[in-house]
């Protein structure tokens, strides 16, 4: 099962999400990480969804080739009453921006067939090949 933990998280993406947590605490918006880190198999098996499985596709990045798999990347989502807001566009975009504030990317942003608002993530000028080598190199 994926990680919710932060402390999966590479450290730097780690201080980023909670200086991300803090803003929205102040803005008065409180917020669920319900995923940090993802092996290569789990983002095969979410990649799989609404192709090969049921469902409606959630993401275009196979194993290796999502963010998730290296510890730079997490998902989210705003809590109102004690319950999730998967469709609230608004508060989605107020996070976004909060986000974006403080140099995370938020996927809301991304053009083409998936936008993602509930995804963050923190490259530090990282390519994804860089990352799968090293990650190679230590796995």
């Amino acid at each position: 099962m994926a990680s919710r933990n932060l402390k999966d998280l590479v450290p730097s993406v780690q201080l980023k999400i909670e200086e991300f947590l803090a803003l929205c605490a102040k803005d008065g918006i409180e917020i669920l990480v319900y995923c940090t880190k993802r092996t290569y198999a789990e983002q095969d098996g979410l990649y799989e969804i609404g192709r090969k499985l049921p469902g409606k596709i959630v993401t275009n990045a196979r194993g290796g080739y999502s963010w998730h798999n290296f510890g730079r990347a997490v998902d989210f989502v705003p809590i109102v009453s004690g319950k999730p807001q998967w469709s609230n566009d608004v508060l989605y975009r107020r996070c976004g921006i909060l986000a974006e504030s403080i140099g995370l990317e938020w996927a809301g942003r991304w053009t083409g067939s998936l936008k993602e608002t509930a995804h963050l993530q923190y490259r530090e000028g990282r390519s994804l090949e860089q990352e799968r080598k090293e990650h190679e190199r230590n796995h």
